[in-house]
């Protein structure tokens, strides 16, 4: 069975402990939970994170207690930070990356988030990216349209970026890229032509959360996401009993596929981090 890793979101900017008692919010709860879903088989944890009111934060000084916490208990797992937040400020964005997580997501585009706007213009991206080259961080190209490729095409071009990053396409999310498989076969045809050593995988909102993995692993997806930034919810009935539980539901579909969750180490490899 072919490795696959298996990347765990574990709390986000939106879903509250009133959408689900599980969606872990202090560090404390971070920290534990990814521990719970690493030994379930996450390989990589995207880390968000919170005040204590549940609000979205950027303190850096949070998510450095969440890494040194998930390195403690979760040998070798890959750490990556979340660079995205409510404004385009890259300063802000990034004052995280001084802790030098193994990687940091970076979106190369603006694009509609529900009601709102996720700004990400063209000198916020390349100040990011700038920074993860600047820090060694590798950066996961976070993908909610098209024209992301170009402009991530364009940081590799002016040297920015490494020509073999990590893509990960998003896809459900109201009013950005629909799920649709014919969607994904586009996307994935743009990547090969653009970034034909890239890597890459795909993931779906809510309750496209388990379609969208099918879709990326019968196309030879190198990675899958899960988590409860992403998803509440096992099924339409059942709440989401934890990341783990998520990560074992993500498993059992790699496995329906032929396919199993990569360790840190195969992640690694298979992921170029040192």
């Amino acid at each position: 069975m072919r490795p696959v890793v298996v990347t765990v979101a574990i709390t986000g900017s939106v879903a509250r402990k009133a959408d689900n008692p599980t969606v872990p919010i202090t560090p404390a709860e971070q920290i534990e939970s990814t521990q719970a879903a690493y030994e379930a088989g996450a390989a990589l944890a995207h880390i968000h994170v919170r005040g204590d009111d549940e609000r979205p934060s950027l303190d850096p000084e949070r998510f450095g207690r969440v890494q040194e916490g998930i390195r403690r208990h979760c040998p070798d797992m890959i750490v990556q930070f979340s660079t995205s937040g409510a404004g385009p400020d890259p300063a802000e964005r990034g004052a995280c990356l001084i802790h030098r997580p193994d990687m940091a997501s970076l979106t190369t585009g603006s694009v509609n988030f529900g009601d709102a706007v996720y700004e990400n213009p063209a000198a916020s991206y390349t100040s990011l990216a700038s920074r993860m080259r600047e820090e060694g961080v590798s950066p996961e190209i976070e993908v909610f349209d098209l024209t992301h490729l170009h402009n991530a095409r364009r940081l590799v071009d002016e040297g920015v970026i490494g020509a073999s990053p990590h893509v990960q396409f998003v896809m459900g999310i109201r009013n950005a890229l629909p799920p649709e498989p014919h969607l994904l076969d586009l996307l994935l045809a743009e990547t090969r032509r653009l970034l034909p050593g890239a890597t890459w995988g795909a993931f779906g909102i809510g309750r496209f959360q388990s379609p969208v993995m099918g879709w990326a692993l019968a196309r030879g997806a190198q990675g899958v996401r899960t988590g409860l930034e992403d998803n509440v919810r096992l099924s339409r009935e059942r709440l989401a009993d934890g990341n783990a539980g998520l990560v074992r539901l993500a498993a059992a579909i790699c496995a329906e596929h032929g396919a199993r969750p990569a360790t840190p180490a195969e992640a690694r490899a298979m992921l170029r981090l040192g």
